[in-house]
């Protein structure tokens, strides 16, 4: 079958863009590749012959084995060998005399001159590296994320946690800056959406030198997304079954000439889900006492397609990058409610079910045109970016209400309410970047850009009139909240990498332009104001195996649209969320300390942090006339320390493995609001990914996950942990694959919590189906 496959497209790509003699001798090139410094082979390097360097497409091509040797056939003439790997300078030979067969011996690739941020540990195939600012997860080198999401991905990273919700926190902080290619995107708004076959790799940078937006407490998570780049036509196709009919399909094509790369890839996800949460709240004063339970399922299925292309000509490169979603989440929640107040000593007792039946559609699109010059000079380069995303989320909630009663039978219906929301999202991205070596150690950058965006959010919800019959909008709940803002930045950056001691020096200067518009009431509020982010990265080379690493960033956390929106979202009428109009950015100063090991097959880095946040933005819940409301606001200060210790290693040839654990402090004062919110504890998680390479090319992985409880403003979120196991056969020379995975395999996974003041206790349990089973399979050609 791969013969067939790989016959029929390399027969296609030649036809049309290799004129090679129908008869004729064809002769053999052969050689190895080797590391110029260590000498070691370097396999799966991608090798061409060109009949001159100014065609478009090889004659020939294909990769060296693992020992780094590579033959390739072609007719008798004069050729062009070339061989490109990452992270390497392309190796070139020019005028080879192919009328005999040829062997070249060992040819040495040199390793490129990396940039200070660009240090990495070299291993193998590892998912996880650690880097200079942060670590790169791979996820194709993970069992655990066939058939996923890139919130599957980010569950099993070290350092990051995952809510219920989906939010995303790092090293305790959950405000992240979330980028896809390097860009804003309102893709963002729902990673679950993200395929994990679609990802190339995944970079999080804690402390973010100038060259990265401000924006975001925690750092910046970088997601990027696949483009193919091998010669010639190279595609895979997957598809994934699992519990509760949950499905996944999807496939990718790339073809790659000297000027021309293209390259797409497609996914369908058909998911569905159930679970359930409950909660009690007891209120002193008024000797209250709510028991809630809330029964959901949920079915979502969404189509994800990324296309785009790269044209090189002369020293310049144009690209396209594209992605398109299109969703549809079904859900049913129902919720059981039993009320008990104690009134002038008597018992007040009250009950109700409120069934919400809510459909949503999700469309979204981004575009980004690139291009990107080299002078002579090397490492002097100049980028521009122009992008554009948007997304339209359209909701339509049918709630039912059964008053004085817990049986939800039609029979006792007694109230119906629905809402509307269209809320629509535009990000306009403009980039300039420039990088000019002074000399063999120095270099300067600088960069602008313009973040331009506007969130348009149109909420109505009415109320079904008794007498009437008639649906009537309820104006103190509807209404039409619009955020616009505009972040214009400018930065330059400093480099200095010595033998042993490398640096940069940075500068980023941020002017924010916030104005948002509340039309049910014609109320305008509008933000101006300029700051200043400097950052500093260094390293120190102690040998060529050990490294010290110190980094600071100053950063900025503003405070979202939906936080800012006042008007309530009453889903639950006896716990209303909200927003606050007067929310202020959060200031933060981030340092970090850390040793980076790298051995042959192993390195470990270690990192010593500590982060301080001014205006620290954070939930908090009060209770008025019975009504919980939580809302956020900016308490006066928060402080963040801890280590963080990540390593892989290859412990033999059939057993490896890769972890972390973040052990941190959180103190939380919010006095400003009152005594009852200040708080402070003690948190840590690990993870920890086991590899078993076993018999008859089976691999078998199991990961592990645990996270300690954490503190909130006014409470505490209890411990979770959890274990996945995922077994692969490789088939066809590991061109294809079977994997079957079970996830949360002792069914642990749960979410809950409490809040403690000094007016009520709440508490709280959340329990999804998280034990599932996936069968999947891909093919690669």
């Amino acid at each position: 079958m791969y013969a067939t496959i790989k016959s029929f497209y390399l027969s296609i790509f030649l036809g049309l863009f290799v004129s090679i003699p129908i008869f004729g001798q064809e002769n053999t090139l052969s050689g190895t590749l080797i590391d110029d410094q260590s000498g070691e082979p370097l396999g799966f390097v991608q090798v061409a012959l060109f009949q001159s360097m100014e065609d478009a497409s090889p004659t020939v091509f294909s990769d060296t084995d693992e020992n780094g040797e590579f033959s390739l056939r072609a007719p008798k003439g004069k050729y062009t060998f070339k061989a490109f790997f990452l992270g390497f300078e392309d190796l070139i030979v020019s005028d080879i005399d192919l009328s005999t067969s040829k062997d070249l011996g060992e040819l040495s690739m040199k390793s490129e001159g990396q940039a200070l941020e660009e240090v990495v540990v070299q291993t193998t195939k590892m998912p996880v590296r650690s880097t200079m600012e942060g670590i790169t997860v791979t996820p194709d080198n993970n069992l655990a994320n066939t058939g996923g999401t890139l919130l599957d991905i980010l569950r099993n990273t070290p350092s990051i946690t995952v809510s219920e919700d989906g939010s995303i926190s790092l090293r305790g902080s959950s405000g992240t800056n979330i980028l896809i290619n390097g860009r804003n995107s309102s893709l963002t708004q729902n990673l679950d959406q993200l395929p994990a076959s679609a990802i190339e790799e995944i970079k999080i940078i804690n402390n973010p030198n100038a060259r990265f937006d401000a924006e975001a407490e925690g750092g910046v998570i970088d997601i990027i997304l696949k483009k193919g780049q091998d010669f010639g036509t190279h595609g895979n196709v997957e598809g994934t079954y699992g519990t509760r009919g949950r499905s996944n399909i999807g496939g990718s094509l790339n073809h790659r000439g000297k000027r021309f790369n293209v390259f797409g890839g497609y996914n369908y996800r058909d998911w569905r889900d159930v679970g359930d949460r409950s909660s009690t709240r007891e209120i002193f004063e008024t000797n209250e006492t709510l028991e809630q339970n809330t029964r959901n399922s949920s079915r979502r299925t969404g189509h994800n397609l990324n296309a785009g292309a790269d044209y090189y000509f002369g020293n310049n490169v144009i690209s396209y990058e594209g992605v398109y979603q299109y969703g549809m989440d079904y859900q049913t929640n129902t919720l059981f409610a039993e009320l008990e107040r104690l009134e002038n000593g008597e018992l007040f007792e009250f009950d109700y079910v409120r069934r919400n039946n809510e459909n949503e559609s999700d469309e979204g699109i981004d575009n980004a045109l690139i291009f990107e010059h080299s002078f002579a000079d090397k490492g002097h380069t100049f980028r521009a970016t122009a992008s554009h995303s948007y997304r339209n989320q359209f909701k339509t909630q049918n709630i039912d209400i059964f008053r004085n009663t817990l049986d939800p039978d039609p029979s006792n219906l007694n109230g119906q309410e629905r809402a509307v929301t269209d809320e629509v999202r535009n990000i306009s991205i403009f980039q300039v970047d420039y990088i000019k070596p002074l000399d063999e150690k120095r270099k300067i950058e600088a960069g602008l850009k313009s973040n331009i965006r506007e969130f348009d959010n149109d909420y109505r919800y009415e109320r079904l009139d008794e007498q009437s019959q008639e649906f009537v909008e309820d104006p103190a709940i509807s209404n039409r909240f619009i955020y616009k803002d505009q972040i214009h930045a400018g930065y330059f950056i400093y480099a200095n990498a010595g033998k042993k001691f490398e640096y940069s020096l940075g500068l980023r200067g941020e002017a924010t332009i916030v104005d948002t518009y509340l039309a049910n009431t014609d109320e305008e509020n509008q933000q101006r104001y300029f700051n200043l982010f400097p950052s500093v990265q260094s390293m120190y080379n102690l040998n060529e195996n050990h490294s010290i690493k110190f980094t600071y960033s100053r950063r900025i956390d503003r405070p979202t649209a939906w936080r800012l929106n006042p008007f309530p979202d009453i889903t639950d009428s006896l716990n209303v969320r909200r927003g606050n109009p007067n929310l202020q950015p959060e200031m933060i100063d981030s340092f970090e300390l850390g040793h980076l090991a790298n051995f042959d097959k192993s390195s470990f880095a270690t990192n010593i942090f500590y982060r301080h946040t001014n205006g620290q933005l954070d939930y908090v819940t009060i209770i008025e006339d019975g009504i919980s409301y939580s809302q956020p606001d900016n308490l006066l200060s928060s402080t963040s320390y801890g280590v963080e210790f990540v390593g892989v290693g290859e412990i033999n040839e059939w057993y490896s493995l890769n972890g972390g654990v973040t052990i941190f402090q959180i103190s939380v004062d919010g006095s400003n609001i009152g005594e009852e919110f200040t708080n402070s504890g003690f948190s840590w998680n690990t993870k920890l990914t086991q590899d078993f390479k076993l018999p008859y090319g089976i691999n078998f992985q199991l990961v592990a996950n645990y996270e300690s409880p954490e503190i909130e403003a006014q409470g505490r979120d209890l411990s979770q942990y959890f274990v996945d196991a995922s077994i692969q056969k490789g088939f066809a020379g590991n061109r294809g694959s079977v994997t079957l995975s079970v996830r949360d395999i002792f069914d642990t996974r749960r979410w809950a919590g409490f809040a403690r003041t000094n007016t009520f206790n709440q508490d709280f349990y959340s329990k999804r189906e998280t034990r599932i089973a996936l069968l999947s399979a891909r093919y690669s050609f």
